[in-house]
């Protein structure tokens, strides 16, 4: 996982939104020429001057290409310098066993840090990394710290989301809340709203949904003011939210994401490890966690997706670097989202079964099955 809610919803309308070179001919075979003495060495020493200094001169020179390796497997079940990887207060915990990893992908290059030319070759003669260009990867102009920034907050948008929805299959009430994710620069609203806002109400309407903030802002024309209840530090205060135009639409300029209102406390130690890719398995932890019996029956399995609020699996990238990192890390299953299946026919590493799950359920049907041995009908991407 690259590799970021608290998920992200959007916004309330502001725009963030090698081949190998052919052979040349074998070498010709005929007469000998005689060389002048000390003609061929000078030229040996011109050409290895010049060797050495390309060769120096391409460690220096970055290239806008990303580098994707198989990262490592943790076992969210497990512990991280000797305390628990997964901690919850305001409930009770049941123990558990075998294993339920996150894997991750290890990415080189982006903002801040280019990768060369010796780095793409030993990744392209590796077989298990995998070269992007990196506008694919990044967006334009992003800087490292935004990188890290934006990695940071899907992480912790993906726990949030797990949270939510292990305890709703349990049967739990969560509230939903809807907070400003950040104001960009420039935006009308600037030194009105603070990132962490929670919107409760907006133009007199209740801010249920991310959809009813911006039908309550459509309501507007561009330039028009109104006021806004937001929750900030734990008490409410009335703002007044401007408007502009962008893209024929009237926005506040403002970065909204779906947050929950949790009755426990849940803590999950993944170290620098950023990327939304972890919500399935965070979700299916938390709930093995916080149920009796062992959910896995001592299993070892790994897998990848993310989870939206509505309980679906969502497909990642650098599926086959992660699938390599769960076999490397010791798992027999993988559960794989249905959305990445065209990716994992023929890069399924030995010894490794890949599991097909679209949704939370799904998950937890699988992990059911595998603990009790009950794997015949396991459903695949074959």
């Amino acid at each position: 996982m690259s590799q970021p809610t608290s998920g992200v919803v959007g916004d309330a309308g502001w725009p963030d939104d090698p081949e190998e070179s052919p052979d040349r001919g074998a070498r010709r075979r005929g007469r000998r020429h005689p060389t002048r003495p000390g003609v061929l060495p000078a030229a040996l020493l011109t050409v290895t001057f010049v060797a050495i200094a390309v060769a120096a001169a391409l460690t220096f020179v970055g290239l806008p290409y990303v580098v994707m390796s198989p990262g490592p497997a943790t076992n969210i079940l497990g512990k991280v310098d000797g305390k628990p990887l997964l901690s919850i207060d305001g409930a009770t915990t049941y123990p558990t066993s075998g294993t339920l990893d996150f894997t991750t992908v290890s990415v080189d290059g982006g903002p801040g840090v280019r990768v060369n030319a010796y780095d793409l070759a030993q990744a392209w003669l590796s077989g298990s990394h995998e070269i992007l260009p990196e506008e694919q990867v990044f967006p334009p102009q992003q800087s490292e710290e935004d990188a890290q920034e934006e990695g940071a907050a899907e992480m912790a948008g993906s726990q949030s989301v797990a949270t939510a929805t292990a305890l709703r299959a349990l049967g739990k009430d969560v509230d939903e809340q809807i907070v400003i994710a950040g104001v960009p620069d420039g935006s009308p609203s600037a030194g009105v709203f603070e990132p962490d806002d929670v919107l409760v109400t907006v133009d007199g309407d209740p801010a249920m949904s991310a959809e009813a903030v911006r039908t309550a802002v459509q309501r507007h024309e561009p330039g028009d003011t109104f006021p806004v209840v937001v929750r900030r530090d734990g008490k409410e205060r009335t703002v007044t939210a401007k408007t502009a135009e962008s893209d024929g639409r009237t926005v506040i300029g403002v970065g909204l994401r779906l947050d929950y209102d949790l009755p426990v406390d849940v803590t999950l130690r993944t170290g620098n490890v950023g990327g939304p890719s972890a919500g399935l398995m965070f979700s299916l932890a938390i709930y093995d966690v916080l149920t009796a019996g062992e959910l896995t029956g001592g299993e070892s399995i790994a897998g990848t997706g993310t989870m939206d609020d509505s309980g679906a699996v969502g497909p990642i990238g650098g599926l086959r670097q992660k699938l390599i990192g769960a076999r490397r890390a010791g798992a027999d299953f993988f559960l794989a989202p249905a959305g990445n299946c065209t990716e994992v026919v023929g890069n399924v590493p030995d010894g490794l079964r890949v599991v097909k799950v679209a949704s939370f359920d799904d998950g937890i049907q699988a992990v059911r099955d595998i603990g009790t041995g009950d794997t015949a009908s396991l459903p695949s991407c074959g």
